[in-house]
């Protein structure tokens, strides 16, 4: 990644912004996840989080201190979004999960970057970005990304049965690469938890998730390999047929078919 992309962002003024304020407290503040994932692979950055040393409370304090509006709706979870320059930025505070039942978890605020590194889903979304340009790459996700390969954090398992839904984020991140490399393995424990993720889920939340497939860069390998459906869909698609959840075949799985032909 060349250091004029890195520069173009950090030099926006609401990024600056944040980074100034968070510096003159002596505190660390970092860009994170999907934006920087993004300007890797050149797509569009769409939304701005962040992460840092600072615990939720200390955030609002120093927003209300330099005058700059947010939102706490999710200080429960450790976020806020702040609006520097009119500009929304999630900021959310270093963290290590405990007690993980599912897409519920009790959180421990940390200073340990690698440890708040360590309980996100891909190698990739795990990338941060300091105000100095420098990358913090803590599970090789820049490789990954450079093989244009999906790497879980940690054992596959373990990160399935804390979230299902990164089953189908797995499958949706297919779809960021033109020829994205398949790891067997990988492939073979996440199509062994479709069924439960069923159970675990609930038929809007799954639907969400499809439908964001369709936009992404290459959405025909959300779906499909070497022109063979994933067992995924078909598994999904006879779920929602058994439910008689008619908006998710209407509205998402009956455009699969559409797409190939």
């Amino acid at each position: 990644m060349s250091i004029n992309k890195i520069n173009s962002l950090i030099e926006e003024e609401h990024i600056k912004t944040l980074f100034s304020i968070f510096k003159n407290q002596n505190a660390e503040i970092r860009l994170v996840g999907g934006s920087i994932r993004d300007l890797f692979i050149n797509r569009e950055i769409r939304d701005i989080d962040s992460a840092t040393e600072l615990e939720p409370n200390e955030v609002l304090d120093l927003l209300e201190k330099n005058n700059i509006e947010y939102d706490d709706f999710a200080i429960r979870y450790g976020s806020i979004i702040a609006y520097p320059n009119n500009k929304k930025i999630q900021i959310t505070s270093l963290r290590e999960d405990i007690n993980q039942l599912g897409r519920h978890t009790s959180v421990l605020y940390t200073k340990d970057w690698k440890k708040d590194a360590a309980r996100r889903d891909f190698t990739f979304n795990a990338l941060y970005l300091g105000e100095d340009c420098k990358m913090y790459d803590y599970f090789k996700g820049q490789q990954h990304l450079q093989e244009k390969v999906i790497k879980f954090i940690g054992e596959i398992e373990d990160r399935i049965k804390e979230d299902y839904l990164r089953i189908y984020r797995y499958f949706r991140f297919l779809g960021l690469f033109d020829l994205p490399l398949i790891d067997k393995k990988t492939q073979t424990i996440v199509e062994k938890y479709i069924h439960e993720s069923l159970a675990a889920l609930t038929n809007d939340v799954i639907r969400q998730e499809v439908l964001k497939m369709f936009n992404m860069p290459y959405p025909l390998n959300c779906f499909y390999r070497s022109n063979v459906k994933f067992k995924w869909v078909e598994i999904v698609k006879e779920h929602f047929i058994k439910t008689k959840y008619e908006l998710g075949l209407d509205k998402c799985l009956n455009k699969i078919d559409n797409i190939i032909n």
